[in-house]
C-alpha cells in the first residue's frame, strides 16, 4: 500500500479523540432535527390551530432548507473556514429551535423548522475538518464515526422525541434541541481547531441560487405530489422548472472560475459513481422509516400489525442507530485494509440481506429489532465509506463542497424513498372497519424495493476504481494529482 505524499507536520497534531467525539456529537444533534417532529405530527393541527396539509410544512420546510444549505455551507466552508461555518450552522439550529419552542401558530413553526434545516451541513463540514486536521492514520476511523452520526441521530431521535412528547409539553422538544445546540457550539469552540486550508475567491451566487431553485422545484412535488396529484399542474410545472434550473445551473458551473460545485471533479468516475450509489443507498436506508413505525402501530386486527405505540416503534428503531456507531471501528479497519470500495460493497450486501429478511419476517417485535440491527450495520458501513471515497478523489481545497454534495445526493435518495413508498402504501390498501390502511403486501413491496436499491448500489460500486490508498490529508493531493493516481492504481 502506497502512502500519500505529505509534508511532515511542523506542529504537534491536536488530540484526535476529543475532536472526533465533538464533531460526531454535533452531527448527531443536526441529524436529530430530521425526526424531531415525527412523534407529534398527528397532534400538530391541534397544537397549532391549522390543517394537516399546512402542518405538513413543518417537515417539508426542514427538507427544503437542508437541500439548499448543504451545498452552500460546504462551499462557504472551503472558502472561509469549515469550523466557522459549523458554528454558523449551529447558531441557525439554536435560533430555529427557540422560534419553534415559542410557537403557537403555523407560520413561526415553519420558519423555525426551516432554520433548523439550515444546520444540515454540519456533518459534511465535520468530515472535511477531519481531513484537514487529523493525521492520516486516524482519518478513516474518524470519518466512519462521523458518517454514521447521520443515521444515529435519525434513529435515536424517534424514541427520544416520543418520550418527551408523551410525558411533557411538546414545546420541550425544541427547548431540548436548543440546549443540545448550545452544548455542541461550546464544545466545537473549545475543542475543534479551524482548518488551515482555504480556496479563497468569490462565492458563486448564481450557482447557489439556480441550484436552490432546482432543488426546491424538485423536492416540493416529490414531497407534496401525493396530496396535489402526480398529474396536477403544480406538480408537473415545478418538475419542468426544476429540469430547466438544473440545466442552467450545470451550464453556469462549467463556465465560472469558482463554481459552487466543480462538475469536472464531480464527473470523475470515483466521485460520480459514489454519488450515484449514494442516491440509491439513501432510498434503501430510509425505507425502514416508512415501514417499521406503521407496522408496529397498526392494530393487530389487520392480521399483521403489532398494536404498539409510537414510543415502542422508536425503541425498535433505536438499536439501528446504536449499531451504526458500534460498527464504525470495524468499517474503519476494513477500509484501511481493503479500501472504502470494499466497505461500501459489504454495506450494500448487508442492507440487502436485512430488507430481504424483512420481506418475510415482520410478525413480532424481536424480528423487527433483528431487521433494524442488520440494516443499521450495513448502513453504518456504507455511510462511513462514502466520504472516504469522495475525499480520496478530490483535492483538499474542495472537500467541503464535495462532501456536502454527496450528502445532498443521499438526501435526494431519502426524498425519493418517501415519495415512492407513499404512493405504494396509498394504493395497496385494505379496509379495517371504516378505515383504509396499507395492506401487508404494500409493506413487503417497499421492503423488496429497498433490497433492490441496495443491490443496485452494490452493482454501481463494483465499477468504482480499485483505490486502496489512505484518504489524502493536509493538502497531499492537488486537483491534477488525483485522477492519475486513481488510474494508475487500477
Amino acid at each position: 500500500m502506497t502512502s500519500p505524499t505529505t509534508s511532515p507536520p511542523t506542529t504537534q497534531s491536536p488530540p484526535t479523540g476529543p475532536i472526533v467525539a465533538v464533531l460526531a456529537f454535533a452531527g448527531i444533534v443536526a441529524s436529530l432535527m430530521q425526526t424531531l417532529v415525527i412523534p407529534i405530527i398527528p397532534q400538530l393541527p391541534e397544537y397549532l390551530g391549522a390543517s394537516p396539509s399546512d402542518t405538513a410544512w413543518a417537515v417539508t420546510a426542514t427538507l427544503l432548507a437542508a437541500a439548499v444549505a448543504v451545498p452552500t455551507m460546504g462551499r462557504l466552508g472551503d472558502m472561509f473556514g469549515k469550523r466557522r461555518m459549523m458554528l454558523i450552522s449551529i447558531a441557525l439550529l439554536v435560533a430555529g429551535s427557540v422560534v419553534c419552542a415559542l410557537s403557537s401558530s403555523i407560520i413561526p413553526m415553519i420558519i423555525g423548522r426551516g432554520l433548523q434545516g439550515l444546520a444540515a451541513g454540519l456533518i459534511p463540514l465535520g468530515i472535511s475538518v477531519m481531513r484537514d486536521i487529523l493525521p492520516p492514520q486516524k482519518l478513516s476511523g474518524a470519518v466512519a464515526v462521523m458518517g454514521a452520526s447521520l443515521g444515529v441521530g435519525g434513529a435515536l431521535g424517534l424514541p427520544i422525541a416520543a418520550v418527551i412528547a408523551e410525558y411533557s409539553d411538546w414545546h420541550m422538544l425544541f427547548w431540548a434541541s436548543a440546549v443540545l445546540g448550545l452544548v455542541a457550539a461550546v464544545l466545537v469552540v473549545r475543542v475543534v481547531p479551524e482548518s488551515p486550508i482555504r480556496t479563497g475567491g468569490k462565492f458563486d451566487f448564481v450557482g447557489a441560487i439556480s441550484l436552490a431553485i432546482a432543488l426546491i422545484a424538485l423536492l416540493l412535488p416529490i414531497s407534496k405530489g401525493s396530496n396535489w396529484g402526480w398529474t396536477d399542474t403544480k406538480t408537473i410545472g415545478l418538475l419542468v422548472i426544476s429540469l430547466v434550473a438544473f440545466l442552467v445551473w450545470g451550464w453556469w458551473e462549467l463556465r465560472t472560475d469558482k463554481p459552487l460545485v466543480d462538475l469536472r471533479v464531480s464527473a470523475r468516475r470515483q466521485v460520480l459513481l459514489t454519488n450515484a450509489a449514494s442516491i440509491v443507498f439513501g432510498f434503501a436506508m430510509f425505507a425502514q422509516t416508512m415501514v417499521f413505525p406503521q407496522v408496529i402501530q397498526l392494530p393487530e386486527a389487520t392480521g399483521y400489525g403489532l398494536g404498539g405505540s409510537m414510543l415502542l416503534s422508536g425503541l425498535v428503531m433505536a438499536p439501528s442507530g446504536i449499531i451504526m456507531m458500534l460498527i464504525s471501528p470495524f468499517g474503519s479497519r476494513l477500509t484501511n485494509a481493503r479500501g472504502p470500495k470494499t466497505t461500501l460493497m459489504l454495506g450494500a450486501v448487508v442492507v440487502a440481506i436485512g430488507y430481504g429478511v424483512g420481506v418475510f419476517a415482520m410478525h413480532s417485535i424481536w424480528q423487527m429489532v433483528m431487521i433494524a440491527l442488520i440494516i443499521g450495520a450495513g448502513t453504518g458501513l456504507a455511510y462511513g465509506a462514502m466520504p472516504a471515497l469522495i475525499m480520496s478523489a478530490v483535492p483538499p481545497t474542495e472537500t467541503g463542497a464535495a462532501n456536502s454534495f454527496n450528502t445532498l445526493m443521499r438526501s435526494l435518495g431519502t426524498s425519493f424513498a418517501s415519495a415512492i413508498a407513499g404512493v405504494i402504501l396509498a394504493n395497496m390498501t385494505m379496509t379495517l372497519g371504516s378505515a383504509t390502511v396499507p395492506s401487508e403486501n404494500a409493506f413487503r413491496v417497499v421492503m423488496a424495493l429497498a433490497a433492490c436499491s441496495a443491490i443496485t448500489a452494490l452493482i454501481i460500486t463494483v465499477f468504482l476504481p480499485k483505490f486502496r490508498a489512505p484518504i489524502a490529508a493536509k493538502g497531499s493531493l492537488s486537483a491534477d494529482d488525483v485522477e492519475p493516481e486513481l488510474i494508475s492504481s487500477k
